[in-house]
């Protein structure tokens, strides 16, 4: 696939005006305060979805396990919140006022060492970038540069989802265990519950997820950009020619796994909790869904994609709860058999070329005869 040299070509750029119209007019005009936190919700998804387009659809690298990033990103947030639900005051009818309730009900009498940066703000925001990412890195460089890839790369980051999720299930007096980190009330005593506050944050998450979407499409114009799609199409080509292909696969991977904490980040802020069960392998699964029904080759089609399943899953299991797993996973299935590019790709191959073809092909209205 050859990027444009221009920043948006001609398809993308009606594709980004009309998602920042419809993100930003027309859903707030339309929707009530719970449809419209619920599409917030799904907008935290397609912040996964984007990683995924420059990790997936234009570095080649398939990774099963994105959950873990969201996650990690969704604990960050969730710890410091979680400090400010849990000072003395609220917390005086536990036998160890201050500290979180599920680590009073595990007999843990004193706060975690790794939970007492997060009493600080700029620290929590910090970190919600540099941990998902120094994690990726450490997969990053411990797979890539043994060349371990393809098939084999996307089940050991499938596995490691699952043993993330082992691990906080197990350590219930530190993570909250299989329920989470719960009951999340205030940001700096605002109340993130209330209807203003579900309007502000979806805001919020839709502005932060356009500058995602700017970014992304700012490496991917670069050299690098062109970099990522050589390496993805000929490996060895690009190592010969002299490049790391270890090193353009990491820092690919590890940004993707930035773009994906901060989606993780506004889902607490978003729903007010963060479990192990957004971490695992099924939503990992699921998050590459939405990038390949939207089209990995596409950031403004990934987040369309992530809109599009979500509220589909929230349709069927509503009206059909038996079946909607299985309707998602015929759904993956008819699209990397019938449009492997995804919903981008049917719009860019086949609608745009159709009204090029009825345009051109249209008679011009002859001249009015003369009077």
């Amino acid at each position: 696939m050859i990027i444009n040299s221009r920043f948006f070509n001609r398809s993308e750029l009606i594709g980004f005006v009309t998602l920042a119209l419809l993100l930003f007019l027309i859903l707030p005009l339309t929707l009530d305060v719970f449809r419209l936190n619920l599409v917030a919700k799904y907008l935290t998804y397609a912040f996964v979805a984007v990683g995924l387009v420059l990790c997936w659809g234009y570095g080649g690298i398939l990774s099963l396990g994105q959950g873990v990033f969201f996650g990690l990103g969704g604990y960050c947030m969730a710890m410091y919140l979680k400090l400010e639900a849990s000072s003395v005051e609220n917390t005086k009818i536990q036998s160890t006022p201050g500290i979180p309730d599920f680590m009073d009900w595990n007999q843990i009498t004193q706060l975690p060492l790794f939970w007492k940066p997060f009493h600080s703000f700029p620290f929590t925001l910090a970190a919600i970038i540099l941990v998902p990412g120094f994690f990726a890195f450490i997969i990053g460089a411990a797979m890539f540069k043994r060349r371990v890839g393809g098939v084999y790369f996307a089940i050991i980051t499938q596995a490691i989802a699952a043993i993330l999720t082992i691990l906080i299930v197990g350590q219930q007096g530190y993570t909250g265990g299989i329920n989470g980190i719960t009951d999340l009330r205030t940001l700096h005593g605002w109340d993130i519950r209330s209807d203003h506050a579900k309007y502000v944050l979806y805001f919020i998450c839709s502005g932060l997820l356009f500058t995602c979407i700017l970014l992304a499409r700012a490496v991917l114009m670069t050299k690098l950009g062109r970099i990522l799609v050589a390496i993805r199409d000929k490996e060895d080509r690009v190592r010969f020619s002299g490049y790391s292909v270890a090193n353009f696969k990491i820092f690919v991977f590890c940004l993707a796994s930035g773009i994906a904490a901060i989606g993780g980040a506004m889902f607490t802020l978003q729903v007010g909790f963060m479990s192990p069960s957004f971490v695992g392998i099924v939503p990992s699964i699921e998050m590459v869904i939405f990038c390949a029904v939207g089209g990995r080759h596409s950031v403004v089609g990934a987040v369309l994609g992530a809109l599009l399943v979500n509220y589909g899953k929230t349709l069927f299991s509503e009206q059909f709860p038996q079946l909607w797993l299985f309707a998602m996973g015929g759904l993956f299935i008819a699209v990397v058999l019938a449009f492997p590019r995804g919903l981008a790709g049917v719009v860019t191959d086949q609608i745009v070329p159709l009204f090029g073809r009825l345009r051109g092909s249209t008679p011009r209205p002859s001249p009015a005869p003369a009077e």
